[in-house]
């Protein structure tokens, strides 16, 4: 909800499951001034902790919730404005904004889009759909043990222009954990078979560490599928991988150890909360996931090392591509996206780790934005 020069800034909702949120800390004073993109409040819910960015530049002069409080997903938190705005216009603002929350809030609670399933080569892949169909829909892929709440950050922004699927790969999530085939082509086909049974012709494809090599995949072998490609810290671009981190992912049974294992994951541990690790003990604990999420590590990184190196396919490709990762990955190295053409932009950011999609999801989401729209201006 915007005035004609006051923002605001509402709590966010991060996962089909999220309803409120507590402000941890407020990293801009009341007063001060603020731009766009700043980092402004650190948000804490049960899964995650992540920061809230401003929304414009100006300064900050309201904050309606404090440190340690909680508020429901939409909420008020705080206003942007020039300084030339009025206290006078500041109150009616908020005012306005709380009479429409209030208003809205039953409808906004129970307005989450819900996980659906659907058969595609003889297997049940569970995959969630965000946004209004039109334009060429993307479609994101996650990485190894994860699921399409991987994307929390990421899909609802990019489900503002475009409809957006997040899917479960087979042997994740909802998805069936039976699999024929753990390479990383029978991984492809099984994604094009999604493409087949949705009835989705051609998609940008965005995959995270495992789902960008299988995109790769996918790219290299149905190119007409795929209208463009995004690599988000991806395998399949180079040799070395932390094969520790994959044995100790399967391996952990408890959450003390579970913890150790995931804080990798991130640049900074504090983001890995307590309900996250529950849910991947969860997935852990079907039967035979642990077998399955050994194959995929025995085929896919025999001896410690990556089997499939895709770097000059990916150089060759046709569509627009690019390549993002996080200086501070501790699973598969930055140096994987040096070395590109030109042509193929790779960007590098700072203090985020391998999951960069979720640390520096605006940043993120901005480029896929960017490179969707060189296919679609």
């Amino acid at each position: 909800m915007t005035g004609a020069t006051i923002t605001a800034l509402t709590m966010p909702k991060w996962g089909l499951a999220m309803r409120e949120g507590l402000v941890a800390a407020w990293h801009i004073e009341e007063g001060a001034p603020v731009e766009k993109g700043q980092d402004t409040l650190d948000i804490e819910t049960e899964k995650i902790t992540n920061v809230c960015e401003s929304p414009a530049s100006g300064v900050l002069r309201r904050r309606l919730v404090a440190a340690g409080e909680t508020a429901p997903v939409g909420a008020l938190l705080a206003v942007v404005a020039g300084p030339s705005v009025s206290e006078a216009a500041l109150d009616a603002f908020i005012e306005a904004f709380h009479q429409q929350f209030r208003q809205d809030f039953a409808a906004a609670q129970g307005g989450s889009p819900a996980p659906q399933s659907i058969e595609a080569g003889g297997r049940r892949l569970r995959y969630l759909a965000m946004g209004t169909a039109g334009a060429a829909p993307l479609l994101l892929i996650h990485g190894f043990g994860g699921d399409l709440n991987n994307w929390l950050f990421n899909q609802p922004a990019l489900a503002e222009s475009r409809q957006v699927y997040a899917l479960d790969l087979p042997g994740h999530g909802g998805s069936t954990k039976s699999l024929e085939s753990t390479s990383l082509p029978g991984l492809a086909a099984a994604v094009r078979e999604f493409l087949d049974s949705a009835d989705l012709p051609a998609v940008h494809l965005a995959g995270h560490s495992l789902g960008g090599a299988v995109a790769l995949c996918l790219a290299r072998d149905a190119p007409r599928r795929v209208r463009s490609l995004t690599l988000i810290a991806s395998a399949a671009l180079g040799p070395e991988i932390n094969i520790d981190y994959l044995r100790g992912f399967v391996a952990a049974r408890r959450r003390k150890d579970l913890k150790a294992v995931v804080e990798l994951l991130f640049a900074q541990p504090a983001l890995v909360r307590r309900e996250m690790l529950d849910d991947i003990l969860k997935f852990k604990r079907i039967d035979g996931v642990p077998q399955l999420l050994t194959r995929i590590i025995d085929d896919l990184f025999p001896g410690g090392r990556q089997g499939l190196v895709l770097r000059d396919v990916l150089a060759r490709m046709e569509m627009p591509c690019q390549v993002i990762w996080g200086a501070e990955d501790r699973i598969l190295p930055p140096r994987h996206a040096a070395g590109f053409p030109a042509s193929l932009p790779s960007h590098v950011l700072q203090d985020a780790g391998h999951m960069v999609h979720m640390e520096k999801a605006a940043e993120v989401n901005a480029l896929i934005e960017a490179l969707i729209g060189s296919v679609e201006p």
